[in-house]
């Protein structure tokens, strides 16, 4: 099966006409987006959309041997106008399979938003899935089938959709999943392509052909990462964003709880709506043992946290004490948390916090913490594969 992205952007194209924002501001030349229309083998249009004959012509195919178009959402605005020869533009209702004269079946897939996703199964068995804007797909329970060639659909606007794929085996690992319907909300260049890699996923420009069957390189999903920022820089909300296309995560935080805190009691609430419902919580400074165990992925927020813990331990804050044992206990606790981040096999996106980069503390005991966070930092990040630095909501890669 021959797939032809005609465009790539959300309804309304990016940039959005009349938006004065900055990501449409920047949308120009390569990095603006038609609304997303597929091309399936030149037989079949999936949703119509203004210039689709010129977007076609420009990618070296032609709309002449379309046999059936479909649209899988409601399209506001003027009408768009019929081409020549086009057979008329409708929808399959949920659950009804059409027959193509090309061979090709499709499949209607009912979502939990307005609009028909389509299962497409192309005469020689290649199956794609593609899903309206801002939709997943619903009822999923009872599905047995193997899992599809090729998923496309909002990555960006609904993750969730990707997770609910993959919990019921409909995307493995030899599924490729493209990002469409791509509005001014998703981050432009680069940090779009790692966001999207980190999800197993991709983006590509209007116009690109892509086989289904044939060999694709898979995204390079860091296993693990590190992230970090200052206070309130954005780096847990990076950090749930990395993991939010999984359909299980552990979610392990080393802050716990203090009586009588209402506003830490509030940020922790916070966080926790934040997070998607299949998440697990789980309130632990004891990080070996889940590290060293099998299961789904796991977000740590924050080592910063779980030093304070640490060195709380060991009396660390008190000279006589660092000075007796105390700095070769934490030493050897965190050289323990170091050594199972090494040796993991689980998917794994730790947080921490930059305390070295603001006001030196006034106490020995506020300098020592700086200083063994920096140290902590540093040794955890030579064993991350992806560790990123977030300044104003803004993710920089500082590796992988």
């Amino acid at each position: 099966m021959e797939l032809t992205l005609l465009g790539t952007g959300a309804p309304d194209g990016l940039p959005r006409p009349e938006c004065p924002c900055a990501a449409c501001a920047t949308a120009r030349g390569a990095r603006s987006r038609a609304a997303t229309a597929l091309l399936v083998d030149d037989a079949l249009l999936l949703d119509l959309t203004p210039g689709a004959v010129f977007a076609a012509a420009r990618a070296g195919h032609s709309l002449t041997g379309v046999r059936q178009v479909l649209l899988t959402h409601p399209h506001d605005g003027p009408a768009v106008e019929l081409p020549a020869g086009l057979p008329p533009a409708g929808r399959v209702p949920d659950g009804r399979v059409l027959t193509l004269i090309s061979g090709h079946r499709v499949r209607a897939v009912p979502m939990d938003a307005p609009g028909t996703g389509y299962e497409v199964t192309a005469p020689e068995g290649e199956r794609l899935l593609y899903m309206p804007p801002g939709a997943a797909p619903a009822g999923l329970a009872d599905r047995t089938a193997d899992p599809y060639d090729m998923v496309v659909g909002d990555v960006v606007g609904r993750p969730d959709a990707v997770a609910r794929l993959r919990a019921v085996a409909a995307i493995g690992p030899a599924t490729e999943v493209i990002a469409v319907h791509l509005d001014h909300d998703a981050p432009p260049g680069p940090e779009l392509d790692r966001r999207l890699a980190a999800a197993g996923a991709r983006a590509v420009p209007d116009g690109t052909t892509l086989v289904l069957g044939g060999y694709h390189a898979v995204p390079d999903v860091p296993r693990r990462t590190l992230i970090t920022g200052g206070a309130r820089s954005g780096k847990s909300v990076e950090a749930e964003r990395r993991l939010e296309t999984y359909p299980e995560v552990v979610y392990v935080a080393t802050g716990g709880g203090r009586d009588g805190d209402a506003e830490w009691a509030a940020r922790v609430g916070l966080h926790r709506e934040r997070r998607p419902a299949a998440w697990r919580t789980e309130e632990t400074c004891e990080l070996v043992e889940p590290l060293s165990s099998d299961g789904p992925p796991l977000l740590i927020d924050c080592l910063s946290l779980w030093l304070t813990d640490a060195m709380d331990r060991v009396d660390a804050w008190d000279d006589a004490a660092w000075e007796n044992g105390g700095e070769s206990a934490l030493r050897k606790r965190t050289g323990e948390l170091v050594a199972a981040v090494r040796g993991t096999r689980r998917t794994v996106v730790v947080v921490t916090n930059e305390t070295g980069s603001g006001v030196v503390p006034a106490t020995a005991a506020g300098r020592r913490f700086r200083d063994e966070l920096g140290r902590l930092n540093a040794a955890v990040a030579d064993e991350c594969e992806q560790v990123l630095l977030v300044v104003a909501g803004q993710s920089l890669a500082l590796r992988g």
